[in-house]
């Protein structure tokens, strides 16, 4: 993964920081993007996953949308030039500025996720004299058969309308004027490596476009969400399968003539593409533990921390050694954070490790540079490309 050039590029840097092989999310995108093609399908990038500009960037030059889950990211990316109508805007909890500021940038659709957010969207619309794109996007009690913490598509989780509460949608809709309703929309969760869930979901949907259909309501669109996963076992296998991915829903989803099909993926564009680097400040050898102690924590990279995640952690430093099968010791790889789930792995087999080697935690382009934080008034994580190296 890493060259020397890159290594000794890094060992000149301080630490920690974010490292993107965009040459890598290049490949990811175009070969995604050759798959959706394929089909016809449209492609929405679910910005929580990464807004970093550099990312957004490339992904806006492939032609994908955007897929925002709050106001500031729908302000995000149209700054960064993602067309308005390609835009769309999820979210459980939109308020009323967020709506607002939407209505006025003339956005695609907006995802509703209750009854009440009907109401609220036509009554704002109304105010302006406009006519917003609405999608319902409904719970489909399909288990992702994920992590219980990124699962979305349960009755028991918060997201969406649930299957009882579609005829009260069909009632408020038919009282709103200021609402378009373009279609449904669908998220089960995120991380999903187990591609026979889609057709599970495939079947919902089928079944949920046929209830609006048959109630007077013509479905143009069917937004599927997205939700695939990446291997973060094997990170030398960076791009996923998107044939197989989008053959599922061409194979089992009902589309008529009239129908877009669209995606909203995020970790699986981005998630291989960037690794955090750190440095070794300690080493601990115990009688029970050695502990590696990073100057990178759960202040940079939470998921490890928040959902128990695993990341694969290579000492690059010594990347030659490990390919030679020298002797390996067994590490617990902790970051300086005064809490205990400050860990990013336990028992974590490497070569001999010093202070001041460096330290590469793989796939961690998804979930990581976002979701950093200020604890313990910690700087800003900084970032790095390879067109920085050269």
């Amino acid at each position: 993964m890493f060259s020397d050039k890159d290594i000794a590029h890094f060992s000149k840097l301080e630490t920690p920081f974010y490292y993107y092989d965009l040459n890598l999310l290049q490949s990811t995108l175009n070969a995604c993007n050759k798959a959706a093609s394929a089909y016809k399908f449209h492609v929405h990038y679910a910005m929580k996953a990464n807004f970093n500009p550099i990312v957004l960037k490339k992904i806006e030059k492939v032609g994908f949308g955007a897929d925002c889950v709050s106001g500031n990211e729908v302000k995000k990316a149209l700054e960064l030039g993602f067309a308005k109508e390609k835009v769309v805007f999820a979210g459980v909890g939109k308020s009323d500025k967020e709506i607002n500021d939407a209505l006025d940038n003339d956005i695609f659709c907006f995802n509703v996720e209750s009854v009440q957010e009907l109401s609220v969207i036509n009554e704002l619309a109304e105010k302006k004299g406009k006519i917003a794109k609405i999608a319902i996007r409904i719970n489909p009690n399909v288990d992702a058969h994920t992590h219980a913490n990124i699962t979305t598509g349960l009755d028991e989780n918060k997201f969406g309308v649930n299957s009882w509460d579609m005829p009260a949608c069909a009632d408020v809709l038919n009282i709103s004027p200021n609402l378009q309703f373009i279609g449904i929309h669908f998220h089960i969760g995120s991380q999903i490596t187990n591609l026979d869930v889609y057709k599970n979901l495939c079947v919902r949907v089928n079944e949920f476009a046929t209830w609006f259909e048959d109630h007077g309501f013509k479905v143009t669109v069917l937004n599927v969400g997205g939700g695939l996963g990446i291997d973060y076992h094997n990170p030398n296998q960076q791009i996923p399968d998107f044939e197989s991915y989008f053959k599922i829903f061409a194979d089992f989803l009902d589309v008529k003539s009239y129908q877009e099909v669209h995606f909203e993926l995020g970790r699986a564009l981005v998630g291989q593409s960037a690794s955090l680097i750190s440095r070794v400040l300690y080493v601990k050898n115990g009688k029970k533990k050695n502990f590696i102690i990073l100057d990178a924590g759960m202040t940079e990279l939470m998921r490890p921390a928040l959902y128990q995640a695993y990341h694969q952690i290579e000492n690059i430093s010594k990347s030659k050694i490990v390919n030679q099968k020298s002797e390996i010791t067994k590490y617990d790889v902790v970051g300086p954070i005064c809490e205990s789930t400050d860990c990013f792995g336990k028992e974590v087999p490497l070569a001999e490790t010093f202070r001041n080697d460096l330290i590469a935690i793989r796939s961690a382009g998804a979930y990581g540079e976002v979701m950093a934080s200020h604890y313990n008034l910690r700087e800003n994580v900084q970032t790095v490309s390879s067109e920085d190296v050269g």
